[in-house]
């Protein structure tokens, strides 16, 4: 054991070395310098949303990956629809007219006449538009629809809708909330951390390494993506950005924490961050480790986003952790002790205590009635955990984003004057050989508006079969139909028929992610908790901490459905939040407990168990709390972005852990530590002087032995006893 020990001892002494802190900038600067470049190439290797999105496996999924056999698979089609109430005039057909001369500048082949209504109130263009390259969709897709809005005759509504329109709002929607989500998380971190350090210059410390090991996961996942087949997808970039923004954060705030303490005790500043370092990396690694290993659980998932965001999560979360780590303490170290001013902490200067005055006084409440304030804060949860009867999931197209995006509207347009499933058909590939068959069974399915002539593949050995629905694409009606279809093509010898679709992929979509839930969430928590019994080397303390975490998460749930029904106005919740929220939630929920539980840890092993308990909530329940607040608003930030999805996966996690962080961190866990005893470390025992016996702290009411004597910064960290 000493060699490893020994290894990890000097990694720890690198930041805080006099020369190893200037190693480590120089390395990081080369490494932030060789990010640039790599970090702008991140959207070039992220796969097409669809395709990664796509349930692994589904039949929807191998229709879609069929597409580029055709000559139209490299085609997104756009469907502009104009509309007036009262009629289309001439003055209209003359607008169509001359857009179509330039729509057929941008198409990628011919642009037929506009196709009228039969109730005379609108006409329909498709326009064919190049889907090979992202970037030149979205550009052509901006164009198409700025002509069709431009120089309107009063009275006529335009729209584009289709795939090429729904592709549009969805990279305007990735662009607005990139942007906002970032400038947000920068703003609330900034604020929060200048609210806890009360320092003109310490916030942008962490803010910028922050910044720096974003960079870094960017081009970590570029080099992954080229060199080890990584799928990277542009979806779950927001939801890893928040993380890692949080998580990071949390990280800087208690090492520093234990930095600030440190140098109370040591005159050399070096020697302070040695000791931070030895103190609270441990603990760092072993929460970032518990992340890491739960988002790797989502390799297990169906669902694309799901799969994709497990990789990609756990690599932000290792940069950060290297970042918060070696980078950051050598900038701390170098800047010296004026970075904390105006409250420079000096050697030998006891600071004034009033910050763990609450946390004194919530232990006195907790020893106490142990036993009726962990039974209470159950029921507390229990309660709150009742606002998911009813809970419903799966949002309609109606409401997949705040507003009224272009394309939803024009799919509304469609449904009023066309076949309902106009802008999204069902789709069958089958062999070329039996496409009559194919066409011949669908003759006989209740549903359909219409069939179009087959398609056939370039090699000449598929046809594909477009199949217009009579119901709305995401109704039970369609859902119905595409089961039909199914059966009856299915049931065609030699056709190898599959279908696909809108309506078939959001069937095997929402039973991709019941599986996923089945699957991940029993997966995650046995991983947690085998690794918190290595952690703690202790069974029934792990056991008791993964109950919690899970009770608040439902609590959690609860009050945030009733917040998505009654002030959101939302009908369900987004198939992703229940499997993210759980994860992210249970994840992050265990990291915060680590942080107390093994404080409380090695605290019972130097005053017995009661005093421990007390000592170790009181050291970290500044700066945990803190920490909680600043992740709880990182994840806020979510809210801010158009898609529902991500405004529930931010609500969910940012109510989970103010949940956990304030009454399971803060109550529930030190009274069920108190009220169970030592055999809360069973079958183990905290080693140290003071295990075997009570100390004076261990009588109800009595003192803690040496609680008053530390700083409330202190998180995480091994507490040294000095003369």
């Amino acid at each position: 054991m000493t060699g490893p020990r020994n290894r990890a001892d000097r990694l720890l002494r690198l930041p805080s070395g006099r020369r190893g802190k200037w190693l480590v900038l120089i390395v990081w600067l080369i490494v932030a310098v060789a990010s640039v470049p790599l970090a702008g190439q991140l959207s070039e290797t992220e796969k097409d949303s669809l395709t990664v999105e796509l349930p692994r496996g589904a039949e929807s999924t191998e229709v879609a990956g069929l597409a580029d056999r055709f000559d139209k698979g490299r085609i997104s089609p756009g469907i502009v629809v104009y509309v007036r109430d009262s009629g289309i005039t001439a003055q209209d057909r003359a607008k169509v007219d001359s857009d179509l001369a330039e729509f057929a500048t941008l198409a990628a082949g011919g642009v037929e006449p506009a196709r009228p209504s039969e109730d005379g109130k609108a006409l329909t263009v498709f326009v064919p538009l190049d889907k090979r390259n992202s970037n030149t969709l979205t550009d052509n897709a901006e164009k198409v629809r700025d002509r069709a809005t431009r120089n309107r005759p009063d009275g006529l509504e335009a729209r584009l809708t289709g795939p090429a329109g729904n592709s549009l709002d969805a990279a305007d929607a990735r662009k607005t909330t990139g942007r906002a989500l970032t400038l947000i998380t920068v703003v609330v971190v900034a604020v929060l951390l200048l609210i806890t350090y009360r320092s003109a210059i310490l916030w942008l410390v962490p803010l910028l390494v922050v910044g720096v090991s974003f960079l870094t996961t960017r081009a970590v996942s570029v080099l992954l993506a080229k060199g080890f087949g990584l799928t990277v997808g542009g979806g779950n970039e927001i939801v890893v950005t928040a993380l890692l923004f949080g998580v990071g954060t949390d990280y800087a705030m208690l090492l520093l924490a234990r930095y600030r303490e440190e140098l109370r005790v040591h005159e050399d500043r070096h020697r302070a961050m040695r000791s931070a370092l030895r103190g609270a990396v441990p603990a760092i690694a072993a929460s970032a480790a518990t992340v890491c290993v739960g988002l790797l659980c989502l390799t297990r998932a169906d669902v694309g986003f799901n799969h994709t965001l497990g990789p990609s999560g756990a690599v932000a979360i290792v940069c950060g952790l290297a970042a918060m780590t070696t980078l950051f303490p050598a900038v701390l170290v170098l800047l010296g002790r004026w970075v904390f001013w105006p409250r420079v902490p000096r050697a030998g200067v006891v600071p004034q205590m009033a910050d763990r005055r609450p946390w004194d006084r919530v232990g006195g409440l907790i020893t106490r009635r142990p036993r009726l304030v962990w039974s209470g804060s159950v029921l507390v949860l229990a309660v709150l955990a009742l606002g998911c009867l009813g809970l419903r999931t799966g949002l309609d197209d109606e409401h997949l984003v705040i507003g009224r995006p272009g394309s939803i509207a024009g799919q509304e347009l469609l449904a009023a004057h066309y076949p309902a499933g106009q802008s999204r058909p069902a789709e069958v590939i089958s062999r070329a050989e039996a496409a009559p068959a194919v066409a011949e069974a669908l003759k006989h399915v209740d549903g359909i508006a219409e069939v179009t002539p087959a398609i056939v593949s370039t090699d000449g050995e598929l046809a594909e079969t477009k199949v217009v629905l009579v119901a709305e694409a995401d109704s039970v009606t369609a859902a119905r139909t595409v089961d039909r279809i199914r059966v009856a093509v299915h049931g065609i010898p030699e056709a190898h028929a599959r279908v696909g679709g809108p309506t078939a992929l959001a069937q095997e979509k929402a039973q991709a992610q019941a599986h996923d839930r089945r699957v991940v969430i029993p997966l995650v928590l046995v991983v947690v908790l085998v690794v918190l019994i290595t952690l703690f080397r202790a069974v029934v303390a792990p056991i008791l901490l993964v109950l919690t975490v899970v009770l608040s998460y439902f609590a959690a749930l609860g009050i945030s459905w009733q917040l998505f029904q009654h002030v959101l106005g939302l009908p369900a919740v987004d198939v992703q939040v229940m499997l993210i929220g759980f994860l992210f939630l249970v994840a992050l929920g265990v990291d915060y407990n680590i942080f107390l539980v093994h404080r409380i840890r090695e605290d019972v092993g130097h005053h017995g168990h009661r005093a421990g308990v007390l000592s170790g909530l009181t050291a970290t329940g500044g700066v945990i709390t803190s920490a909680g607040a600043v992740l709880a608003a990182t994840f806020a930030a979510l809210t801010s972005a158009p898609q529902v999805a991500f405004i529930e996966i931010g609500v969910v996690v940012a109510i989970g852990v103010l949940i956990d962080t304030f009454l399971v961190r803060s109550v529930l866990v030190p009274a069920l530590a108190l009220d169970v005893g030592p055999a809360f470390w069973w079958p183990g025992r905290p080693a140290g002087r003071g295990a075997a016996e009570p100390a004076a702290g261990d009588r109800p009411g009595g003192a803690v032995p040496g609680a008053s004597g530390r700083g409330a910064e202190n998180a995480g960290g091994i507490d040294r006893r000095r003369p």
